[in-house]
């Protein structure tokens, strides 16, 4: 009893921070055409080198080499970082940082998703913090404003774009390091859907279901203020009317762009009501397994939900009302038909609902690491305690 009060009251200093502390926001290009708006951007600011921070895929397919012609064409020299990996480690942020250094860089480029992203807000802030990794993780701890940090996502997803979060992982045992502030934020977005067009559909499904989970952890946290409540409501609305569209027309443009901004919203809602059990859950599972982030997040979605409720019952029922559902319900009624709508969603992306990978022998390590995150970090509308937590993962543990 004495430690979930503890908790309350911990992140309830959050909420009251998330109200005074101010929450920069990036300038936003988007559509066809927003790479070229804010190359043009950058250097009307006057910026003449940028690090072009991205990975070998988007290399190989030539995303990079174009986003590299346009900021040439407005005269800025590019240095091309292309090493990201997914869940970057400590030794790829510094080896990004030598190359800024090594070629007289005056601002980043982020282009990717959310690993290329988080790598290159982390490079942005080693740049002015000269302070180790480590010792920049946590709450606040970026005191010097990081190098001028400019992004592209080919995701509709993290909301990366938005958030004043980092996360990159150390290179031994791969425990992901979250930074956490308001320094973070980019200065600037372009959100063109013509970059995404490409993305297989499993991408384009999982990703999507990370943005629909940061809209709804947000719309259900303790921490939930108004306008994270409307940002939550207007992603999720998004995503069940635009993802399966996206899966299905991968170069359908309107979809993308709808899709980007409803990852965007996600992000600036869960960037102040933060978020919970289950993406704790996922971050667990991708650090012990190496579960794609947005599999993790579908995974865990539904038993998490069915645990919290009956505590989230208003919040599901007002969704009900958002995407359809019949008005003259209770509310009991409206909660259940929108996870039963939520499950036809996931049901048609094909994704596995149980994994093999669990280990009965893991459970106790997973309960404790999921357990940790959650508590110290996140306004969970419901607590779970050990058991209740190993009742969850065995619903996604394949027999």
């Amino acid at each position: 009893m004495w430690k979930s009060y503890l908790y309350r009251s911990y992140t309830s200093a959050l909420k009251i921070a998330a109200k005074v502390i101010p929450m920069p926001k990036p300038t936003l290009f988007s559509g066809v055409g927003a790479v070229s708006e804010l190359a043009g951007a950058i250097a009307d600011l006057g910026y003449q080198r940028v690090l072009l921070v991205t990975d070998q895929g988007l290399v190989k397919v030539g995303i990079a080499q174009d986003v590299m012609e346009s900021l040439q064409t407005f005269g800025i020299e590019v240095t091309l970082y292309s090493e990201v990996k997914p869940d970057p480690t400590y030794e790829q942020v510094e080896a990004g940082l030598s190359q800024f250094h090594a070629n007289g860089c005056d601002a980043i480029v982020a282009l990717g998703g959310g690993s290329a992203m988080d790598c290159g807000k982390v490079i942005a802030a080693r740049v002015t913090n000269k302070r180790s990794i480590a010792r920049l993780a946590g709450l606040f701890r970026v005191w010097h404003a990081p190098a001028p940090l400019f992004v592209i996502p080919t995701t509709a997803g993290t909301g990366s774009e938005v958030t004043i979060a980092a996360v990159v992982s150390e290179p031994t045992n791969h425990k992901k390091t979250p930074l956490i502030d308001p320094k973070l934020v980019p200065l600037m977005a372009a959100i063109d859907p013509s970059l995404m067009v490409g993305l297989p559909p499993r991408v384009s499904a999982e990703t999507g279901i990370d943005a629909l989970t940061h809209a709804i952890e947000a719309l259900v946290s303790k921490n939930a203020l108004p306008e994270t409540q409307a940002y939550s409501i207007a992603a999720i609305k998004l995503v069940f009317e635009h993802l399966p569209i996206v899966v299905e027309q991968g170069d359908n443009l309107e979809s993308r762009l709808k899709m980007s901004m409803a990852s965007y919203y996600g992000g600036l809602a869960f960037t102040k009501a933060s978020l919970g059990y289950v993406h704790a859950i996922s971050h667990s599972l991708g650090a012990k397994y190496g579960i794609s982030h947005g599999f993790g997040n579908a995974l865990a979605l539904l038993p998490v939900l069915r645990f919290s409720l009956p505590d989230i019952q208003s919040q599901l029922a007002k969704m009900a009302d958002v995407i359809g559902g019949e008005k003259a319900l209770s509310e009991v009624q409206k909660a259940d038909w929108f996870i039963a709508q939520l499950e036809t969603l996931l049901s048609q992306f094909h994704l596995e609902s149980r994994t093999p990978l669990i280990q009965e022998s893991d459970m106790d390590e997973l309960i404790v690491s999921i357990l940790h995150e959650a508590h110290w970090n996140y306004p969970v509308p419901k607590f779970m305690d050990e058991n209740d937590c190993y009742m969850v993962l065995k619903q996604i543990q394949a027999d």
